[in-house]
This record gives structure tokens, sequence and C-alpha cells, in this order.
């Protein structure tokens, strides 16, 4: 069995969060997910819907097996459990696959990581789209 483990913060879920965990999956059996936690999100700015709430709604997606919130000091904890096969990486994440590779081996962890590079050409398939049309909407009124 491959196990598939995907990441992200996945606030305010849409098709393109959606079309990043079918792809994932299409690479193994089983797709584990993790959601970032609120503090570690450092690199865009915070969620706005809070990470409990983000799990629920990535459980309830049918592509993913599992979900869990990621540790909130050590992000390679929940990968160290886990021992996927397969890490993917979204088309925009920020994380760099030499470096996260690199890591994980100084871990002993001997994930492949692949990046899928597939992304949903729609207007609203980025979060901060969505934010940007919901305040242009409110501005308009």
């Amino acid at each position: 069995m491959t196990r598939v483990l995907a990441t992200g913060t996945f606030d305010i879920l849409h098709p393109g969060h959606l079309l990043y965990l079918e792809k994932s999956k299409e690479l193994g059996d089983e797709l584990v997910v993790i959601v970032a936690r609120d503090i570690n999100v450092k690199h865009k700015p915070k969620p706005i819907v809070k990470e409990d709430q983000r799990l629920r709604m990535v459980q309830a997606l049918r592509v993913v097996d599992m979900a869990i919130l990621g540790n909130e000091k050590d992000i390679f904890q929940p990968i160290e459990e886990l021992k996927p096969d397969i890490i993917t990486l979204g088309f925009d994440q920020h994380f760099n696959p030499v470096a996260l590779e690199a890591e994980l081996a100084r871990r002993d962890l001997h994930s492949k990581v692949a990046r899928v590079t597939a992304q949903d050409p729609c207007d609203l398939c980025s979060s901060r789209r969505i934010v940007r049309k919901a305040l242009e909407r409110h501005n308009d009124q």
C-alpha cells in the first residue's frame, strides 16, 4: 500500500484544493492530509477559518482517507509517525522540494517528494481571490 501525504492550510476550501488532493490521491492507495496549525502559518496571512474547522472540512472530503492537525512545534513530527511513501506539494506551496528531501533524509525518512503541478484555472480557485472578491462585493453595496 502506498501512503501519500498532502499538507496545506486549506483556508476557505475551493476547487483548487480539491484538485490538489485528487491529484495527490492518484499517486497512491491512501491519502493522509496534514492541516497546518494556525500558529505555523507564517508565509502568508493568518487563516480566516480556525484550524479545527479547517480540519473538519478536509476530513469531510471523500478523497481524503485521514486528516490531522500538524504539530505546533515540529512540522516533521507527524511525518515521522505517518511514514508516508510520497509527500505532495501543491503547485504554489512555498516548500523547496530539494531542501525538504534533505531534511527528510537527515531524519532518516525516505519519502519521495512530488510537486502537483495541476491547477484549476477558475477565477475563485484561490483563498486570496475569494476574499478579494467578497471585499469588492461588500464595498460595492
